[in-house]
């Protein structure tokens, strides 16, 4: 994934209307095969090895019995639009659910068929079935189209990218090396990849919700006083961050980003359709802010 140095001065560089931050909206609707369960959860003891985790797997369930329901109300109520990354399985378990997502106008990406079908474990050609299969139950379910790929964990390979271009996908966030959408390129053409942050909301499972909110207000904060664009990613999953603990604190952030005139709330196909229309690869923080030194190495 090889990019090039951006030939543009820092101020040229900007979100749509002269905005300086973009904030995406990352919300994951997951669910686990009937024999599994996340491996983490509100219990802070771990069953011994082959045990079933009743409590998890049940745990798991909020995210398509409510949460997806709540984080649905509380975007549309605040008018922040929100890019819903969606297990296939969804289409099964929760059909009323992926309709209604697509109904309020959100976008749908595709997020594997499960949360243990990872990319890592397949093979290229087991991978592109998998691609297809979560893509083709997405839509048929949702009536909209799909344009963009998670995969569970970020696990990606070094095929994923191009597996997704040869099947119709426009964009990717197995992106963990960047801070602004790049554009990747694959044997089969450019797709956008728009990045994922570090910080989400299971990072608070057995802390402080309130924890959410001061890392990224003060995030929000010092990206407008200090760099010239930035993007902020909010990563919420439906089976916690859909309880009133987080939405809670989340209302209380977006009040806070709303206040300013430098936000953008952007989708991740808005954000693709940035970065494939920048004439560069990547820009760099190098090239953004050490514009000389970016000057010499050419």
């Amino acid at each position: 994934m090889a990019s090039k140095a951006a030939a543009k001065k820092p101020k040229s560089l900007t979100w749509p209307n002269g905005k300086k931050v973009a904030v995406s909206v990352t919300v994951m609707f997951e669910t686990w095969p009937e024999d599994s369960a996340p491996n983490y959860s509100v219990q802070t003891t771990h069953l011994k090895k082959g045990t079933v985790d009743h409590a998890a797997k049940a745990w798991s369930t909020y995210g398509g019995r409510v949460g997806v329901w709540r984080l649905m109300r509380t975007f549309e109520r605040h008018g922040v639009p929100a890019t819903f990354f969606v297990n296939a399985r969804c289409t099964e378990v929760y059909p009323d659910a992926v309709k209604q997502i697509a109904k309020s106008g959100f976008d749908i990406a595709a997020h594997s068929y499960t949360q243990d079908d990872l990319p890592s474990y397949f093979t290229p050609e087991e991978q592109d079935k998998l691609i297809r299969k979560s893509v083709d139950m997405l839509q048929g379910c949702a009536g909209k189209k799909v344009t963009g790929w998670g995969s569970p964990v970020v696990a990606f390979t070094p095929e994923t990218a191009g597996l997704l271009k040869q099947n119709g996908l426009y964009w990717t966030c197995d992106v963990t090396y960047a801070d602004l959408p790049i554009k990747i390129h694959t044997p089969h053409g450019p797709i956008a990849g728009v990045p994922t942050t570090d910080f989400s909301d299971n990072r608070v499972l057995r802390a402080s919700s309130r924890d959410l909110f001061d890392v990224h207000r003060g995030l929000f904060d010092y990206l407008r006083e200090h760099e010239t664009i930035g993007l902020q990613t909010l990563v919420i999953h439906c089976q916690f961050g859909g309880r009133p603990l987080i939405t809670a604190v989340l209302t209380e952030l977006f009040k806070h980003m709303q206040k300013s005139r430098d936000v953008w709330f952007a989708t991740h196909q808005e954000l693709a359709d940035w970065a494939l229309k920048q004439d560069v690869d990547e820009h760099t923080y190098q090239s953004r802010y050490f514009a000389d030194a970016a000057a010499k190495k050419r």
